[in-house]
């Protein structure tokens, strides 16, 4: 089970996308009954010391590369030297660290470019992998053997992560939450953060997403609205009636906003909403099905599995009484 954690940073280092992982995992949520553990949160640099960042600030790292050697999460941050043209630059005692963590089974994870280590590393080849669009035609052009996927969020392949852009570290950082502690531990940091609990790895990075000028009105009620009546029949004409827009409209603005269909998007509320129900309940898996809208137990089950790699029963006895587990949903590839 995911416990600890270590972030290695380089000089010029990006301080957001640092600190999306310092907030996921490094403040203590363990005394509010919702199953997040207390993680231990290291960072970590070649060279302990003054560390500076991309803003003008420096940060001081205490820990050497030897606190990732058994962290069951290490995580490369962006940093400026990191990418196209700092490729073959980075300091072999990193390269050394993140291909440990994977050959002794560790969950490895980059943001952004960070991408770039892992790929430089070796970890990446003939796996599918993202990173932030803006750097995606030069990331293929030096790592020809990875199977990039410009246009996602973030790509878990078995147990490397890697992310885009900035806030989707904090969906890639989410996503492990849920799969090793549950949705409801994952919604409990998602709340603290102010954040949506789950945006699904697929959704699109919204390149040069165009939203028409005089169209400023925002999904937000209806997708609140949607959230609270999961087990109602949802059409795309009921849901653009209650927009007040035309379901062509409608279907453009929800990708806009969402950067999914409706339908793809209100099946991934339902699995939410029917692991939140297999944790906190006792429902038998058809009343769950039918209370997060799924209606017939098969249809649940092909999307939960679908989503989350596991049958509804199994997810259960997994992430029923979380705190005390120690067993992990299956890491798909």
């Amino acid at each position: 089970m995911l416990t600890s954690v270590a972030l290695i940073v380089l000089d010029d280092v990006a301080p957001f996308e640092m600190s999306v992982i310092a907030e996921v995992f490094g403040i203590d949520r363990s005394g509010r009954g919702t199953g997040v553990p207390a993680f231990d949160f290291r960072i970590c640099t070649p060279v302990p010391g003054p560390v500076s960042t991309k803003t003008g600030f420096s940060i001081m790292v205490d820990a050497g590369l030897e606190a990732a050697a058994d962290a069951d999460l290490v995580v490369m941050a962006p940093a400026g030297s990191i990418g196209p043209e700092g490729a073959g630059t980075t300091p072999a005692s990193v390269l050394a660290a993140l291909r440990m963590a994977h050959a002794r089974g560790a969950w490895v994870m980059s943001i952004c470019s960070g991408a770039f280590v892992l790929a430089e590393a070796g970890l990446l080849d003939g796996r599918r992998a993202t990173t932030h669009w803006m750097y995606s035609a030069e990331f293929a052009a030096c790592y020809p053997l990875v199977h990039l996927d410009e246009d996602v969020l973030y790509v878990q392949d078995g147990t490397m992560m890697t992310s885009a852009g900035t806030a989707a570290g904090i969906d890639a950082a989410l996503h492990l939450v849920r799969m090793e502690h549950g949705a409801k531990a994952a919604a409990a940091i998602a709340r603290d953060m102010v954040v949506p609990p789950h945006r699904e790895g697929g959704q699109a990075q919204f390149i040069d997403r165009a939203v028409p000028a005089s169209a400023c009105e925002t999904l937000g009620p209806v997708l609140e609205w949607v959230g609270e009546n999961l087990a109602a029949e949802l059409t795309v004409k009921d849901l653009a009636a209650r927009a007040a827009m035309s379901e062509r409209t409608f279907a453009r603005r929800f990708r806009a906003e969402t950067g999914t269909t409706p339908a793809a998007w209100i099946n991934s509320q339902r699995v939410l909403r029917a692991q939140e129900l297999l944790e906190d309940t006792d429902l038998s898996v058809e009343e769950v099905s039918r209370a997060a809208g799924f209606g017939q137990p098969e249809l649940l089950r092909h999307h939960f599995h679908r989503d989350v790699g596991a049958s509804p029963a199994a997810y259960r006895r997994t992430f029923r009484g979380v705190a005390g587990s120690n067993h992990t949903v299956s890491r798909r590839s």
